[in-house]
């Protein structure tokens, strides 16, 4: 994945031959010294490595060299090792140039780019990240680098290192406002799956499907919804929700275990109407179960006429308890049964007095808004949603599912 800034890296390195060291008022290259050079030179542009090597070690070879000699010696000794692939030799002459005053701090930060580099086209990956970590603290941040530091770890199947890399990457490039790049988004679901981090997994789909909407991520990204055994139990609702919104619910099954859910949940008319899409779709009303179909909706028909009547009183011993839980399901009831401003009022204020999971209550706000038809609000909503047990996913999969062309599903 690297390879094609790793040439633009190594462009440049026989360049430092004649690049200027900070000079010295006796700087010269005497003639003997002078000539092996040369001959390096020469054989080095013909790709006569070990020639050039031979003429270099002459000039090393030389007694009594000067400071100046020595260091444009090591200069030589790292251009022909790097063409020539020799990575120890290039790095132990790259660290002697580092070390010296007589190198611009920017050669000494291309220097260790180089060396970083080197490593990893060598294979030698334990290295690269040694080499990368070094330039990083020297040079500062470079995506570039980076990448090759979170490439370099998932190499070494390092995959706790790589996710932290690439997380960090990733997330500072969403908030400059840019993409981060899809081989980094694959290589954190590649880590994530490899560790069996269901929770790191459906993440890394979340992101890869927000920003490359392609119908594989989806896929992927709904079956890791589906086997994230670290989702709880309050989220299973919305799991089938966001699976049925995008046309991933076609079992008989599926709707009559989210019917139930729903009712489970105090939500009866929420109930109806995904029990309503079963029949709407011809999964549900067919075949052997078609009879124990139409007694759980006659059931559910009574449970919203009784919570219609109920749902007054309801409200004010919601009011009256400790915490927000109750009045955020009733504010749920009255956006289904067509209240949807007052309902939404009291959602808004369910999770103002303070709720189980507030992150899971911004999520079913949200939903709410949608129910309501509420677009910018619903989107509002659903930004807010944080934490890590599922409900954030859920909703990014929302905000991708209203924000996106139904093409790119």
């Amino acid at each position: 994945m690297a390879s094609r800034f790793l040439r633009t890296l190594f462009c440049a390195t026989t360049a430092w031959v004649v690049m200027q060291p900070v000079a010295h008022a006796a700087d010269e290259l005497g003639q003997q010294v002078g000539t092996e050079l040369e001959a390096a030179q020469s054989a080095l542009a013909a790709h006569n490595y070990a020639k050039a090597m031979d003429a270099v070690n002459a000039a090393d070879a030389v007694k009594g060299k000067t400071d100046y000699e020595d260091y444009t010696i090591a200069q030589m000794r790292a251009a022909v090792a790097t063409q020539a692939g020799n990575l120890s030799a290039a790095t132990a002459a790259y660290d002697k140039l580092i070390a010296s005053p007589r190198t611009p701090q920017a050669m000494k930060n291309q220097m260790l780019k180089s060396e970083a580099t080197m490593a990893y086209t060598a294979k030698d990956y334990p290295k690269a990240v040694a080499n990368i970590q070094r330039y990083l603290k020297a040079a500062g941040s470079d995506p570039q680098m980076e990448t090759l530091l979170a490439q370099s770890y998932y190499l070494q199947k390092d995959y706790p290192n790589t996710i932290k890399v690439v997380k960090q990457q990733a997330g500072a490039a969403i908030k400059a406002g840019k993409t981060p790049t899809e081989s980094e988004l694959q290589m954190l679901a590649a880590s994530a799956t490899a560790l069996k981090d269901s929770a790191a997994t459906t993440h890394a789909y979340v992101l890869l499907a927000t920003y490359y909407p392609k119908k594989e991520y989806w896929a992927l990204l709904l079956h890791e919804l589906v086997v994230n055994t670290k989702i709880p139990a309050s989220l299973q609702l919305d799991v089938y929700r966001i699976r049925l919104a995008v046309g991933d619910v076609s079992q008989a099954r599926d709707f009559m275990d989210m019917t139930e859910i729903a009712v489970q949940q105090n939500t009866p008319q929420l109930a109806l109407d995904l029990m309503n899409q079963g029949y709407q779709s011809g999964v549900l009303g067919q075949g052997a179960e078609a009879p124990r179909q139409a007694r759980l909706k006659a059931m559910i028909e009574k449970a919203v006429a009784s919570k219609k009547a109920s749902i007054a009183a309801d409200e004010q011993a919601a009011a009256s308890a400790s915490n927000g839980d109750d009045l955020l399901t009733v504010g749920y009831n009255y956006v289904t049964f067509g209240q949807a401003d007052k309902g939404l009022q009291l959602m808004q204020q369910a999770i103002s007095k303070g709720v189980s999971d507030v992150n899971i209550a911004r999520l079913h706000l949200g939903l709410a808004e949608l129910y309501a038809g509420h677009k910018d609000q619903a989107l509002a909503a659903l930004r807010s949603v944080e934490g890590d047990n599922g409900a954030h996913d859920i909703a990014q999969l929302w905000i991708l599912r209203v924000t996106q062309p139904s093409g790119a599903k």
